[in-house]
């Protein structure tokens, strides 16, 4: 009988063993996924940030367009009426 013991001893311990690998690969999974989670809240902030950016540039862009077409129309007023002013 005090065999069987040792055996179911030995079996037991075995059991116990493979539950710990099995619960330090489930550990290293669970980390890997909280890794990978916050590598795409990085990456998605950052493509937040250079949208946020892309939008200043491009509202900006329509403002130095305006301002350019602004300087243009004046200066061709002032060369009509500066021909204007000659001709007379």
């Amino acid at each position: 009988e005090r065999g069987h013991a040792t055996m179911m001893n030995a079996d037991m311990d075995a059991v116990e063993a493979e539950n710990q690998v099995e619960l330090e690969e489930k550990t290293r999974l669970i980390n890997q996924v909280l890794e990978l989670q916050h590598t795409l809240e990085d990456l998605s902030a950052r493509v937040d940030a250079v949208k946020e950016e892309n939008l200043k540039l491009k509202s900006e862009n329509q403002v130095l367009g305006q301002y350019i077409e602004n300087l243009m129309s004046a200066s061709s007023v002032f060369q009509t009426t500066d021909t204007k002013s000659k001709r007379k």
